[in-house]
C-alpha cells in the first residue's frame, strides 16, 4: 500500500516545513512496526520549492490472518485461501488507516511543536493514492470528497487489464487530491475515507470506532452530504454503532447552528440536582393542569416540545384520548433516559403505535410538527436566551401552528416562597430568566396577536394572593377569524 503527500513552498516557508508537521525528517528513511506489517516513511524529494512524504505499508498477511482469528472480510472457513491471496499488500484500505494513524499521530492530531503556525494554517497539498478499492466507483469518490474543500478530485478507474479493454474497469482508482488545507484535515478525511470506499475493515469494530471516527470527522462530518454512508460503512453496518454515532452527530450539528457547545445543548438531563421541585409535587400538579386544558381543547394528536425525560409524554400515554403523541428535545440523553422510562423497547404494538420520540432544536423550523392538534411547552422557554425566543416563536405560532399551544414557565415573584432558594438565584441553574406574572402575559399577548390565536392564563399551583402561583400557564387557541383570513388569501 503507498501514499504519498506534496506539498510546494518558498524561501520564507519551505516546503520542507512538511518535515515539522510530520515528525518526520526528510533526509532519514525510517520504519515502524505495526499490528499487520511495516511502515516506512521517506522522502523521494525535499527541497524548499517541493517536497514530498511517502507511506509504505508492507502487509503481512499471516500476522493479518493471526490477528484476525477468521474474523472480518475473509473470515468464513470456506475463504481460507483468501486470506494469503488477496489485494491487501497493494491497494489502500483500514489497515493504511492504521498505520496512518501510528505513524502521523502527532500531525492528526495537528499538534506541531517546532512550526505551530504551519499546523494552524492550510497549505497547498497533493495527495495520490495509486490503487484505491472504491465500492461506488469513481462517481462515489467525487460525492465523499468533493465537498471537503478540495480543488480538485481526480479519480481514475483502473483498467482490468490494459490490453484488453473490453473487459472493462476494475473496482479500483487511482486518487489524486490537490488543494489548500489543514494538513491534519486532510489526514482525517483519509483516515475516515478510506475504508469507508474499501467498504471492510480488516478488524473487529468495537465500541470505541464511534469515538474514533467522531475525533477523525470534527468540523466536517457532522455537516457532510454523506454523512448516513460514510458512517455506515465505517463501523462496518453495525446498527447500533451507526445509531449512536448519528445521535450524536446530530447533536453537533444542532450545537453548531446556534454557535453553542455540545455540553451546554446537551443539558436536559441534569445529573446533580432533580428537575423536579421539591418536597411538594409541583411537577404533578403542573402536568395535571395541562392535560386539563388539553382535554378541554378536545386534542388527540399532541406534541411535547422540549420533552425532558419523559414525564409528560407518559401521562398523556395513559389517557386513551390523545392518540398520537410526539416527544421532541434536542438531547440525545433526555431521550435516552426518556425511552427507558416509558419501556419503548417492551411495549405493545398497539401502544408503541401512538409515541414518537424525535431529536430536534425548537428555534428551527420543521414541517414535521405541523398539523397536530396540539404542542405543549413545559418548562421550555426559560431555557432559551432571550434573543433566541423570537425563533422559537415562529417555529411553534408561525410553522407548526397548532390549534392549541400550552405554555408553562415559573413565576418569578413566588420564588420568596421558597424556603430553600437564596435571594436572587433562579431555580434551576439553566434557567436564562424567569419572568414575573406581568412580563409573561406581556409575552403571551403580544405572541397572540402577531399569529392569530386568544390567550387565556391558568393559575398552577397554591396561588398566593400577594405573589401568585408557582408556575404560570398560558394557553393559546387559534382564532376562528384567523383561519378565515388564510383561507380567503389562499382562495384570492
Amino acid at each position: 500500500m503507498f501514499l504519498t503527500i506534496s506539498t510546494t513552498g518558498t524561501p520564507e516557508r519551505p516546503a520542507t516545513d512538511l518535515g515539522f508537521l510530520l515528525h518526520k525528517h526528510p533526509e532519514k528513511a525510517q520504519q515502524f512496526s505495526t499490528s499487520h506489517g511495516t511502515a516506512h516513511v521517506f522522502y523521494p524529494e525535499a527541497s524548499a520549492e517541493r517536497c514530498t512524504a511517502a507511506l509504505l505499508l508492507e502487509v503481512d498477511p499471516v500476522a493479518l490472518v493471526r490477528r484476525g482469528k477468521g474474523k472480518g472480510r475473509g473470515g468464513a472457513p470456506d475463504a481460507a485461501l483468501a486470506q494469503y491471496v488477496n489485494d491487501r499488500p497493494y491497494a489502500a484500505s483500514s489497515l493504511l488507516s492504521v498505520a496512518m494513524s501510528a505513524v502521523f499521530k502527532s500531525a492528526l492530531n495537528g499538534v506541531c511543536r517546532g512550526r505551530p503556525e504551519r499546523a494552524a494554517d492550510p497549505m497547498p497539498l497533493r495527495i495520490e493514492v495509486p490503487v484505491l478499492p472504491a465500492r461506488g466507483g469513481p462517481e462515489l469518490v467525487s460525492k465523499l470528497f468533493g465537498p471537503l474543500g478540495w480543488s480538485s478530485v481526480d479519480a481514475l478507474a483502473v483498467p482490468l487489464d490494459e490490453q484488453f479493454p473490453e473487459w472493462g474497469d476494475s473496482r479500483y482508482v487511482r486518487l489524486v487530491l490537490e488543494g489548500e488545507l489543514r494538513l491534519a484535515d486532510a489526514l482525517r478525511q483519509l483516515y475516515v475515507l478510506l475504508p469507508v470506499l474499501d467498504d471492510a475493515k480488516h478488524y473487529w469494530v468495537a465500541p470505541d470506532e464511534v469515538d474514533k471516527l467522531l475525533r477523525a470527522g470534527d468540523g466536517w462530518l457532522a455537516d457532510h452530504p454523506e454523512q448516513k454512508l460514510i458512517t455506515s460503512r465505517y463501523l462496518s453496518r453495525r446498527w447500533g454503532l451507526t445509531r449512536q454515532a448519528m445521535e450524536r452527530l446530530e447533536l453537533v450539528r444542532l450545537a453548531e447552528l446556534d454557535d453553542l457547545a455540545v455540553e451546554s445543548v446537551d443539558n436536559a438531563v441534569d445529573e446533580t440536582t432533580d428537575t423536579e421541585e421539591k418536597p411538594v409535587p409541583l411537577a404533578e400538579q403542573r402536568r395535571t393542569a395541562i392535560l386539563e386544558a388539553l382535554r378541554a381543547a378536545g386534542a388527540s394528536r399532541v406534541l411535547d416540545l422540549g420533552c425532558g425525560q419523559g414525564q409528560l409524554v407518559q401521562a398523556l400515554l395513559r389517557d386513551v384520548r390523545f392518540t398520537e403523541i410526539v416527544g421532541v428535545d434536542v438531547s440525545m440523553r433526555a431521550l435516552t433516559i426518556a425511552s427507558r422510562r416509558l419501556k419503548l423497547d417492551r411495549m405493545g404494538e398497539r401502544q408503541a403505535g401512538r409515541v414518537t420520540l424525535r431529536q430536534g432544536s425548537l428555534t428551527y423550523t420543521d414541517k414535521r410538527l405541523a398539523g397536530y392538534d396540539a404542542a405543549v411547552l413545559s418548562e421550555v422557554i426559560e431555557h432559551l436566551d432571550l434573543p433566541r425566543l423570537p425563533a422559537l416563536e415562529y417555529a411553534v405560532f408561525g410553522s407548526a401552528r397548532p390549534q392549541t399551544v400550552v405554555v408553562t414557565t415559573p413565576n418569578v415573584e413566588y420564588n420568596v416562597r421558597w424556603a430553600s432558594l437564596p435571594a436572587g438565584h433562579v431555580r434551576h441553574g439553566d434557567h436564562r430568566f424567569e419572568w414575573t406574572r406581568a412580563e409573561f402575559r406581556s409575552w403571551a399577548q403580544e405572541v397572540a396577536q402577531r399569529h392569530g390565536y386568544g390567550v387565556d392564563f391558568v393559575p398552577v399551583g397554591p396561588d398566593d394572593p400577594e405573589v401568585g402561583p408557582p408556575t404560570q400557564l398560558a394557553v393559546f387557541t387559534k382564532t376562528a377569524e384567523d383561519d378565515t383570513k388564510k383561507k380567503e388569501a389562499k382562495a384570492a
